[in-house]
């Protein structure tokens, strides 16, 4: 079990070089294939415009586009460079507004079995980056792996793994989809946080989904911690530091995902505190 087609998306040149590492490395170890789409994003707003004005500010947006784009891919093809004649792998470009993002991310994303984005959260990250990851995920239907900001060795990726389990359908559909990271790690933690009392593994909080990841040769075991953080994001990360995992399993998005932009949400904040890998699926 592997994964054998990747895709990454980049649209920051300035990122695009260490998540295409991660992505190419990745692939490398899978024996699998990379896709990579460069993009270039038109971000015109056009609320109002003078006579005249809007066909200019139309192409301006699409060179700038255009340029970005073009930035991007230079951005690969050193990266792709640097990974050496190992890797198999394939790149486009394109150009996309804000607002058609999602169609052209699910149709690549649908047929990949892992999607290798950079962290969507942080300072000067556009707003497309978000719509990405979600794009991916959603409407792609496809397992995401974000990259935290951070630069990072991917060689050993996947070696020491923190599940988070909260019994939803998010979180095994996860964790199905990650199982070719867990039966190869050294050691993987399934995390549950302040486990209900009349919940229906009251009295043997993840022991179900032990029994089934040590079944298929997982080198698993179950830890139970107190919520004494507010967030719940910020207990799985100092869990991970404690245990010095280096990939978190989670579902993304248990409510809609209005309700998360609103209220915040474990999904958001995990992905705004992330500090190691964090493989998503819906």
């Amino acid at each position: 079990m592997a994964y054998k087609s990747l895709l990454t998306i980049c649209a920051d040149p300035a990122r695009a070089p260490q998540t295409f590492a991660t992505a190419a490395s990745l692939a490398i170890a899978h024996d699998g294939h990379l896709d990579a789409l460069s993009l270039g994003i038109d971000r015109a707003q056009l609320g109002y415009s003078y006579v005249g004005a809007s066909a200019i500010v139309m192409q301006a947006a699409q060179e700038n586009a255009t340029n970005d784009a073009k930035a991007v891919e230079a951005a690969i093809k050193g990266a792709a460079a640097a990974a050496g004649p190992s890797l198999r792998w394939s790149s486009e470009t394109a150009l996309a507004m804000v607002g058609g993002l999602a169609d052209l991310v699910a149709l690549r994303s649908r047929f990949a079995d892992l999607v290798v984005l950079a962290k969507p959260y942080g300072k000067s990250h556009g707003d497309e980056e978000e719509a990405i990851v979600e794009s991916a995920m959603f409407e792609g239907q496809a397992p995401v792996l974000v990259l935290p900001d951070a630069p990072m060795d991917a060689t050993d990726l996947g070696k020491r793994i923190v599940i988070a389990w909260n019994q939803s359908r998010e979180a095994m559909n996860a964790i199905r989809r990650a199982m070719p990271f867990l039966k190869h790690a050294e050691q993987v933690w399934i995390t549950i946080i302040d486990p209900p009392q009349h919940g229906a593994e009251r009295s043997d909080p993840g022991g179900a989904l032990c029994q089934m990841l040590v079944r298929h040769g997982v080198k698993a075991e179950v830890t139970v911690l107190a919520r004494t953080m507010p967030k719940i994001s910020d207990i799985l990360n100092r869990h991970s530091r404690d245990v010095d995992a280096d990939l978190l399993v989670m579902g993304a998005y248990s409510h809609s995902r209005f309700r998360e932009a609103i209220l915040g949400g474990a999904t958001r904040n995990m992905l705004e505190a992330a500090e190691i890998p964090v493989f998503m699926a819906h």
